[in-house]
């Protein structure tokens, strides 16, 4: 059964940085495209960013373009998210997910998810 782990959240105040680690295990990812996803306190859960197996097509929600980089290192089954000038409207649980083949979206798409990791940033 595969699992997917998040790290790297955490208290940061507005301005600051964070990276986000999405490490995979108990499966091969290649092949998979894989997502960054976050749910705002009283929000549904929203899209982030996206990346194909290869990491020959990213995508990004407007919310976070220019700000946000997603990038993955296959060879260490593990899946980044750099978040550079942060704002309060960034705070959230970070999820990552998987699913087979070219990157969407869409939550729905996804069949596998990790726990979350909490990001708070203060103003």
């Amino acid at each position: 059964q595969g699992q997917l782990v998040e790290s790297g959240g955490g208290l940061v105040q507005a301005g600051g940085s964070l990276r986000l680690s999405c490490a995979a295990s108990g499966r091969t990812y290649s092949g998979y495209a894989m997502g960054w996803f976050r749910q705002a306190p009283g929000k549904e859960r929203e899209f982030v960013a996206a990346i194909t197996w290869n990491s020959g097509n990213r995508e990004y929600a407007d919310s976070v373009k220019g700000r946000f980089t997603i990038s993955r290192d296959d060879a260490k089954n593990t899946m980044y998210l750099q978040m550079n000038s942060l704002k309060p409207e960034d705070t959230a649980v970070y999820y990552c997910a998987a699913r087979l083949w070219f990157p969407t979206s869409d939550q729905n798409d996804y069949p596998y998810w990790g726990q979350g990791t909490q990001v708070t940033v203060s103003s």
